[in-house]
């Protein structure tokens, strides 16, 4: 049986909206058809004409705002928006195991050893929803005994960061608060000949752990040991003398367990200590006693770091002290995003990037500059967060579409012209027009004067072609009679927009503003290669109103994409997405 067409149609036209308002107001072809496919098998027959429909049907449902695509949908199917409504009420976190309402504690603790980036906010988010999901309590508690790379600087960016994604947390500590309490356990592990000095040099001691070689020094009285250990805390030592390290097994198949190093020498000042500190606890040593000091009940981290669990285990086993429970999760990874601080300070000494806040990255600072809101990262995490070990890379896409139905409702639109071209009027008279600041009218007007001289994208003049009309958004049909370099004539027509015209937007010369956007893209290519085309400078001409707009207010530059002023002396904006 041949399907109807105009059925056809509307099955397309449906699930179109109900894709476009599942992913932030844009729909995808391939999952269109397949929907229709899927409520009809009999369209597989008239599978050309669908594949010849739906990518108008896309892009009519794509240039409707998320409340108009909402609307036609309840108009035609309410059933899906109230399976949707639903399954967004229902949208929570797994629960944790071992988990007592009221009793479950868990930690931020961030290294500031560079800015925050957008794996740190999410895995903060993750950590502080379970806290607020069993009514326990968080920490804030910086993990800075490496001298060497903390900077005074990094504290606030975590502090700022957390506070600005809607993160509260109950407590807040500095390891390094903690030195002599370090010094206190060290001291009792040599008494108990669980850890022992060792002046083994790193590349010797680096060769044993491989083989799973004991070196000498661990069968010393334990004598010698706490005078080595009295020796490092004097300053009677230097660096990579010697080290403490922890009696754990040296043929054990998880090599963190072969008598890792727990306290070495660190002839760097402190920025919060200063030369107080000479010697330093490693990781494992202070994350596990900090654990237990601070009660932390549940272990929220990505599954790298899977083979400490063990050892950070053993070393409170040793202190007598409680360990928590591990929830594993995928790391946060965003296609073509470093997010590893040592390739990020790579590309700024460089000069690859601009620093910190370029809005290439994936810092807070640089995704703050871009316009995601804090609001789409909680969601992100509610929505598409795993508890798994398994390694997954994000599509930016993902968070876009999440911030995209957020901001939509309260972002003013106005006109840009990019690849702009002069556009001559005949028979068109001066007249202040007053157009909306959003589709919906909740927003107020603006007002703009237009006179017979206007900027027009260049490529919409080319794609209507000589003897084309298209409408001049809320102004008038205009017959283009010439097309030459860069500018055209037209005529403007009596009446109202007549269906299927291209609608374009338009500056009036007289008022101009020229405008720079810059568009971020990804840094590195599939093949891990630096993307030179990584930032472009899109040049244009915007309406006179886009200067009421302050440094940080969002735009939408109609039919070019969400936008945020970067900056109050120029008007430069950065893109946000489509």
């Amino acid at each position: 049986m041949v399907t109807d067409e105009s059925r056809l149609r509307l099955l397309l036209y449906k699930w179109a909206l109900k894709n476009a308002l599942d992913h932030g107001g844009r729909a995808q072809e391939k999952p269109v058809i397949a929907k229709v496919v899927a409520e009809d098998p009999g369209a597989k027959a008239a599978m050309s004409f669908l594949l010849r429909e739906v990518k108008a049907v896309v892009e009519r449902v794509n240039a409707m705002s998320l409340e108009e695509i909402a609307q036609a949908l309840s108009e035609i199917d309410p059933s899906l928006l109230t399976e949707r409504r639903a399954r967004e009420e229902r949208r929570t976190l797994p629960p944790l195991p071992n988990a007592v309402k009221g009793n479950v504690v868990t930690r931020l603790p961030p290294e500031p050893s560079g800015f925050m980036h957008i794996g740190h906010a999410l895995s903060g988010l993750l950590n502080y929803l379970y806290k607020e999901m069993y009514g326990g309590k968080l920490w804030l508690r910086f993990e800075d005994t490496d001298p060497r790379k903390v900077r005074p600087e990094y504290y606030d960016s975590y502090r700022d960061g957390y506070s600005w994604v809607g993160i509260r947390w109950d407590h807040e500590k500095n390891n390094s608060d903690d030195m002599e309490l370090f010094y206190e356990h060290a001291r009792r592990l040599i008494e108990e000949g669980k850890a022992y000095a060792c002046t083994c040099d790193r590349e010797r001691m680096r060769r044993l752990r491989a083989e799973g070689v004991e070196c000498e020094h661990r069968s010393r009285e334990r004598e010698w040991h706490l005078e080595m250990w009295d020796g490092m805390l004097s300053g009677r030592f230097g660096e990579g003398e010697v080290s403490l390290r922890l009696m754990g097994d040296m043929r054990s198949a998880n090599t963190t367990l072969r008598d890792p190093v727990i306290m070495r020498i660190v002839d760097h000042p402190h920025p919060l200590k200063g030369d107080r500190y000479h010697v330093w606890p490693t990781y494992d040593f202070a994350v596990s006693i900090e654990d237990a000091v601070c009660g932390v009940t549940h272990v929220l981290r990505t599954s790298e770091f899977a083979l400490r669990n063990e050892l950070q285990d053993l070393i409170r086993s040793y202190l007598g002290m409680p360990n928590p429970t591990y929830v594993e999760y995928e790391r946060f990874e965003f296609e073509g995003t470093p997010v590893a601080r040592r390739e990020i300070r790579a590309l700024i000494e460089k000069g690859v990037i601009g620093g910190w806040d370029d809005p290439r990255l994936a810092t807070v600072a640089a995704i703050r500059r871009r316009g995601i809101v804090p609001e789409a990262l909680r969601e992100f995490v509610l929505r598409y967060v795993a508890m798994t070990q398994s390694r997954k890379v994000y599509s930016w896409e993902l968070l876009h579409a999440i911030n995209r139905r957020l901001i939509d409702g309260t972002t003013p639109r106005m006109f840009f012209v990019d690849g702009p071209a002069l556009l001559k009027l005949r028979g068109f008279e001066p007249v202040e027009v007053e157009l909306p600041l959003h589709p919906e009218g909740h927003m107020g007007t603006r007002k703009i004067r237009a006179s017979g001289e206007l900027y027009v994208r260049f490529q919409d003049l080319l794609e209507v072609g000589v003897g084309g009309v298209l409408r001049l958004k809320h102004l008038a049909n205009v017959r283009v009679l010439e097309i030459g370099d860069g500018r055209a004539l037209g005529e403007a027509l009596p009446g109202p927009p007549e269906p299927g015209m291209r609608v374009v937007q338009w500056v009036p010369v007289e008022s101009a503003v020229p405008v720079r956007v810059l568009v971020p893209g990804p840094l590195f290519g599939p093949d891990g290669a630096f993307n030179e085309e990584s930032l472009r400078v899109v040049e244009g001409y915007a309406e006179r109103n886009v200067l009421n707009l302050k440094r940080g207010d969002r735009v939408q530059f109609e039919r070019f994409g969400y936008c945020v002023r970067d900056s109050d002396e120029e008007p430069v904006f950065v893109f946000t997405h489509r």
